[in-house]
């Protein structure tokens, strides 16, 4: 908000230089920027020395004659020239004071604006492949996708949260025979277990979970599974070999629709689990969309027909591809191959043309940093299909490494040798691991450090900004227990008291909130919230370690516990995007 002031006093001079005709043209964008060293001022501005490059004048020149036509602002205590032509800007009390009222007024909506206007967003994240629970990896694109589409809403965007359910590749099938082949061994007979099964305890309950529901239906000699298959699993290379095999012979034993049964039952149990775990890692989507709807409705099909009537398609050694170098890719790309299957990359255009079918303005993926080289190609299908190249944005989320103590923690879902994502949020809360995914920028890599996430200390981040939040309940608790009534409006009225630098520092970084925000929603980068959070729950502990709020001055003490109140609501407002509950007391 006071940023925003700022920016509107330097558009009117810069206005009013151009009316005059000592300035050709007026800049779309005035940077304006909060200062490190507050001895410099509250804000500075960088705009003269960007206009004097272009107008080939002195930099300091140019922004004494801006300065020199800024109207008077009782926002506004003074301003000075630093530097080669800085222009800082050092605010009133007034300026502040009305930070605190509307932070008091807006109460949760402070901060949120309409900025995007309506935009429709889909944020298509996680979408792990439903082979096995989730593991703590998984949770950091949770998180960080949920927090994303919290940041677009609250800007004015309309974020839509997609998971896309991959359930109709080669690795469902290969969950299928896993399971069914840990069925088959609960009727006492020995199974030679492939290596690149599944091989999660997981999967041994949903085989328990399949007897007990269905009986013997999926039930078939093992002697038929394994004829002509040698007993012991060969190495190497021959191992996708090994597993193909078992699945055609579990089509063939178990016929068309036992097999699909068996897919479903698999899918449904794993899904299930999905679902619960993420809702009450409070994580939670508008819509879950199926691959196999789009097989179903023939929309991989449709799309790969558009792609070649307009001439974006060949065929070489039976197989079709896409000319994706036509659109700066760095090669070609499969479509079909020679035996007539889908590629993945044919299932993911149909899906991507699909989201923007359904109206949505921008669509953004959320992929795993090993999906790197993914964006070019699927940016050339659509430019292909019509669709601006810029309207799909890309997001990578580097890997997590688990510690605990100083062992680092081994995770293969295959191999199911992982920690889960509930055995994550179990041991160190839903908040802490909500908090630690997103302190980082999603494409860094993150250790996640267990026992520091536990820790009741102010090395823990999470912990400490819910201190602060704690400390200030913690003190109107106070006043109501000694019978002291805080009167809001007197302190709102004698916020001109509040003199002191700390309090200046709370009032500044308070009014910092929805430019981060506005930040933070545009580059998608929850860790400013969090990087936010920590820097005004500093500010706060230093202020509440150097003054008493609870004085027998009634107008400092309003004043004072206005502004506390207004931290609160601050730090409330900033939990909340990211799905962390307040704490009331520690």
């Amino acid at each position: 908000m006071v940023k925003q002031q700022v920016e509107a006093l330097i558009s009117e001079a810069l206005k009013q230089l151009q009316s005059v005709g000592e300035f050709s043209a007026v800049p779309a964008f005035i940077q304006v920027d909060p200062t490190k060293d507050k001895q410099h001022g509250d804000f500075a501005s960088n705009i003269a020395m960007i206009l004097a490059k272009a107008m080939q004048k002195n930099p300091r020149e140019v922004a004494e004659r801006i300065v020199q036509s800024i109207p008077a602002s009782s926002y506004v205590k003074r301003i000075e020239i630093a530097g080669p032509g800085f222009i800082n800007f050092f605010l009133s009390a007034d300026a502040f004071a009305q930070v605190v009222v509307k932070v008091l007024t807006e109460k949760a909506q402070y901060g949120r604006s309409d900025m995007g206007r309506g935009k429709r967003i889909l944020v298509e994240f996680l979408s792990s492949n439903p082979t096995g629970p989730l593991h703590v990896g998984h949770g950091r694109h949770a998180a960080f996708g949920m927090i994303v589409a919290n940041l677009l809403d609250a800007v004015g965007f309309k974020a839509y949260r997609e998971y896309y359910v991959n359930d109709a590749g080669r690795q469902m099938a290969i969950l299928g025979v896993s399971i069914w082949l840990r069925y088959l061994g609960l009727f006492g007979e020995k199974v030679v277990f492939p290596a690149n099964g599944y091989q999660g305890e997981y999967v041994v309950d949903i085989a328990k979970r399949v007897h007990e529901e269905h009986g013997d239906c999926f039930k078939v000699p093992l002697s038929a599974v394994f004829k002509d298959l040698p007993l012991d699993e060969p190495q190497g290379g021959d191992k996708e070999i090994y597993i193909d095999a078992i699945i055609d012979r579990a089509k063939q034993l178990l016929g068309q629709d036992r097999y699909e049964a068996l897919l479903e039952v698999g899918l449904q149990n794993i899904l299930a689990d999905i679902r619960n775990d993420l809702s009450e890692f409070g994580v939670h989507y508008d819509g879950w969309f199926s691959e196999r709807q789009l097989m179903k409705e023939s929309v991989v099909a449709r799309v790969l027909q558009k792609l070649k009537e307009s001439g974006h398609t060949y065929e070489r050694e039976g197989a079709i591809w896409f000319r994706s170098t036509d659109f700066d890719d760095e090669k070609d790309r499969v479509l079909v191959r020679s035996n007539g299957q889908y590629t993945y990359f044919a299932s993911d255009v149909a899906y991507h043309l699909n989201k923007f079918e359904r109206g949505f303005d921008i669509a953004i993926d959320i992929f795993g940093s090993d999906h790197h080289g993914y964006l070019p190609r699927m940016r050339a299908a659509m430019q292909a299909c019509g669709i601006h190249p810029e309207r799909l944005v890309s997001l990578l989320v580097q890997f997590v490494t688990l510690y605990r103590g100083k062992e680092q923690v081994s995770m293969s879902t295959r191999g199911g040798n992982f920690v889960t994502l509930r055995e994550l949020r179990e041991e160190v809360s839903n908040d802490a691991a909500r908090f630690f995914y997103v302190m980082r920028k999603s494409e860094q890599h993150m250790d996640f450090d267990l026992a520091l996430a536990k820790s009741e200390s102010n090395d823990n981040p999470v912990y400490y900004v819910q201190y602060a939040y704690a400390r200030i309940s913690s003190v109107f608790k106070q006043a109501h227990e000694r019978g002291i009534t805080y009167v809001e409006a007197q302190g709102i009225d004698q916020l001109a008291l509040l003199t002191a630098p700390q309090e200046h520092q709370l009032l500044n970084t308070i009014a910092n909130y929805p430019d981060m925000l506005v930040e933070a929603a545009l580059h998608y980068e929850p860790q400013q919230v969090t990087n936010y959070l920590r820097e005004l729950a500093g500010d706060f502990h230093g202020y509440y370690n150097a003054y008493q709020f609870l004085i027998e001055d009634d107008k400092l003490r309003n004043a004072r516990l206005a502004l506390v109140s207004a931290v609160r609501q601050t730090l409330l407002n900033g939990l909340n995007l990211l799905g962390i509950t307040p704490t009331e007391s520690m």
